[in-house]
């Protein structure tokens, strides 16, 4: 299982744990939005009640009204009524103006009708109630707690994917400089002896020979060497004709691809076009993308380049007839770890693009691409 898929599942997981945090405590508020505003409903009937029980006492002086008097009194629910012909009469607990306000108390009134609130009906009058203050801050809670779960969750996802690319970032740094310091060594030694060598073999010209080819590959383990040292540190960067460049990468590459491979790329007589790059790591992207189509086409096809202006960037698109990709590969091929071969670490995209946007200001990404017909890989740079 590749590093991404797995990221991808614990996302998965998160996300799944967020929504059923998200889903009980919803059920939970809402039944106790229920609770409450089943509550307050029979704390206004018990008020309607208090005020019929009231009315019947009338001049009844001796009566106890204690129990009335302190349900109406207990009653904090805003409470409008009316009368047989549905016309507001007075209102309660809106406020001591708005309670006397019946402009005011009818727009309301009309606002209760629109939500379906059926009235009380009793001898006295009609009595409409809407829900507390309490209970209308308790019926948005949820989608409050909606909100702050899922801004939550989004930092945590973001957080969580920061920290692991940067974790990733330093071990990828850390493995490049290694190599580049483990490299030195051997690389010096075979310099020394090759240099020996030549020293006893000048009269023998085929030996000579052998000896220079030898010395061109220990230049070119130098030259690797030199890229992996410069990852994690601020590169040089120089005016460069992307032209020439980009052909020295093809003619490297053409000496070690299969005959039936042809490589289509601008003519060095061409339109130039400069940008500013480290040349060794540009050599170390596209040598890289070309690698890639090379093990797409499987030892036969075509590779071609372009290069175009586009605004400020100057653009190279690197094309192959090879496998293709699917639609949910294009960014996944630049994670850490994500390889669609049998063999190899899945590294060598993901130092590409971290080559071209941390240290160039550039852009890589996958401009297109059809399975059985090819890929194209697009790398912009500040012109």
């Amino acid at each position: 299982m590749s590093l991404v898929s797995k990221e991808s599942r614990w996302k998965f997981y998160l996300a799944i744990a967020g929504i059923l945090v998200m889903a009980l405590s919803m059920i939970y508020v809402r039944y106790l939005a229920k609770k409450l505003e089943d509550g307050e409903r029979s704390s206004v009937e018990l008020y309607v009640k208090a005020q019929e029980a009231l009315a019947k006492t009338g001049s009844d002086i001796n009566k106890d009204v204690t129990f009335e008097s302190q349900a109406i009194e207990a009653n904090k629910t805003p409470i409008i009524a009316t009368d047989e012909n549905d016309q507001v009469t007075w209102g309660r607990n809106y406020g001591p103006l708005k309670d006397e306000d019946k402009a005011f108390l009818a727009k309301r009134l009309v606002k209760l009708k629109k939500q379906g609130i059926q009235p009380i009906k009793s001898e006295l009058n009609n009595v409409y109630f809407e829900n507390s203050r309490v209970l209308r801050w308790l019926k948005l809670f949820p989608y409050i707690q909606l909100m702050l779960l899922l801004g939550f969750l989004m930092i945590g996802l973001i957080g969580f994917s920061a920290s692991q690319r940067e974790q990733q970032n330093r071990v990828w740094v850390g493995m490049a400089k290694e190599t580049a310091h483990q490299l030195g060594t051997p690389i010096g030694a075979i310099v020394a002896w090759v240099e020996n060598l030549k020293l006893l073999s000048s009269e023998d010209p085929e030996k000579m020979e052998l000896l220079d080819e030898l010395r061109s590959d220990v230049t070119r383990l130098e030259l690797i060497a030199e890229r992996f040292s410069k990852i994690g540190s601020k590169p040089t960067l120089e005016k460069t004709n992307l032209n020439q460049q980009l052909d020295q990468c093809r003619n490297y590459m053409e000496k070690r691809a299969s005959k039936k491979v042809r490589f289509d790329f601008p003519a060095l007589n061409g339109h130039p076009h400069f940008a500013r790059i480290n040349p060794p790591l540009f050599d170390w992207v596209m040598e890289n993308l070309m690698r890639n189509s090379l093990d797409a086409m499987d030892g036969t096809g075509t590779i071609k380049a372009e290069i175009y202006e586009e605004g400020d960037y100057i653009c190279i698109d690197l094309s192959d007839t090879g496998k293709g990709l699917s639609g949910n590969q294009f960014k996944q091929v630049f994670e850490p770890g994500y390889t669609t071969k049998k063999r190899g670490w899945g590294l060598g995209l993901s130092l590409a693009r971290r080559i071209i946007e941390n240290y160039h200001k550039g852009k890589i990404f996958v401009k297109r691409s059809v399975i059985g017909v090819g890929t194209t890989f697009t790398v912009k740079l500040p012109g």
